[in-house]
């Protein structure tokens, strides 16, 4: 089990999240954030890479490492973080 209602109260999750899914595709794409410049731009390496098998898995194999917490065995949080209200300090 994992304690979405944690991760989704800590803004780095959001990072992690967002860094795995634009890498992947901008990677593939062989661009760099600075090659984006235009909104149409933007949409158009999005449009391209949901088209792409190869890129979403590469997008879904990045998602699930920065889910999985890798200091447990298996899928889930440990135990002591289930308990957590609040991302510690």
């Amino acid at each position: 089990m994992i304690n979405w209602k944690v991760r989704f109260k800590n803004p780095q999750f959001y990072i992690q999240l967002a860094l795995a899914i634009f890498v992947p595709i901008l990677a593939y794409a062989g661009l760099t954030a600075q090659d984006l410049t235009t909104w149409p731009t933007l949409f158009n390496v999005f449009a391209d890479a949901v088209r792409n098998p190869y890129v979403l898995f590469t997008v879904a194999v990045s998602l699930y490492n920065s889910v999985v917490d890798n200091t447990t065995r298996g899928f889930g949080d440990s135990q002591q973080v289930l308990t957590y209200n609040k991302p510690k300090k």
